[in-house]
């Protein structure tokens, strides 16, 4: 009977894992990106300083793994005012099942870190957090649901492998985002498809997407906009954040590694 009951544990967690696997069509390991980020600065825009990402294969507890890193750096203006260095990591399985997710944040004078660790038993979705305030005191909480639980990083891959042909503007996709403090309601809006001309001097066609805070559905509260190629890279070219002191934007640089042909370019 415990041999039957091993069993069906095994499976119950394969079933979990095989309803949050995506197909990945969009990127490979070895792809880097290059970005400017500006700041919204009393009615002017500044440079700000720049942000890498980057995909790599890796091993986690014996298994292959990608893991994805996001690095935010303040220029030597921005860090005179308001020093700013971000560090997101994100490790998944290859069908973008995501593991752990860790955001160590150095804003102004205060230091944050958010921490999850994802398991699937017993055909749950489960996310363990950490969170580290400003004044340096830690707080835990658990979440389990029978929904993929994701974090900023794992549903940025997610969305670069979803196929939006089909998708018409207003087109809404749910889903739960693990913050390291809660869980929280999240979803993406298609908002339809703009071209734009990126920091490497190409014009590009875009498909543009919203990410609403689900629990102020009543207000509607956008906390990003971005956009990302309409081709199969589904490259992310620009994000415009929406903060708490003010707004920012990431506009694309340059890229290497990219896993295929850039075919919604209009204009070089």
């Amino acid at each position: 009977m415990r041999i039957i009951a091993t069993i069906h544990l095994f499976l119950f967690v394969l079933c979990m894992q095989a309803q949050c696997k995506h197909e990945n069509f969009a990127f490979k390991p070895g792809e880097q990106l290059t970005y400017d980020m500006y700041f919204n600065w009393k009615f002017i825009w500044v440079k700000a300083g720049a942000a890498h990402y980057k995909t790599v294969s890796s091993v986690r507890n014996g298994e292959n793994v990608l893991r994805t890193d996001l690095l935010f750096l303040g220029n030597k203006r921005c860090n005179s005012v308001f020093p700013m260095k971000d560090t997101l990591i994100c490790y998944m399985t290859p069908e973008l099942v995501p593991l752990y997710f860790r955001k160590g944040a150095t804003e102004g004078k205060h230091y944050t870190v958010d921490e999850v660790w994802y398991s699937y038993p017993d055909g749950k979705s489960c996310v363990k957090q950490k969170y580290l305030n400003r004044h340096g005191v830690w707080s835990e909480n658990s979440h389990e649901s029978s929904e993929c639980n994701y974090d900023m990083l794992s549903i940025l891959s997610v969305a670069r492998s979803f196929d939006a042909s089909g998708y018409k503007p207003g087109h809404r996709i749910y889903f739960p985002m693990a913050t390291g403090k809660k869980v929280e309601e999240q979803v993406l809006v298609f908002i339809g498809k703009k071209n734009f001309k990126a920091n490497d001097g190409i014009t590009y066609r875009c498909l543009v997407f919203s990410l609403l805070d689900y629990e102020e559905k009543e207000k509607e509260k956008e906390l990003l906009r971005f956009f990302i190629t309409d081709d199969l890279n589904h490259l992310p070219l620009r994000i415009d954040f929406n903060l708490k002191f003010g707004t920012a934007k990431a506009f694309y640089v340059s890229g290497k590694g990219l896993r295929n042909p850039q075919t919604s370019v209009v204009k070089k």
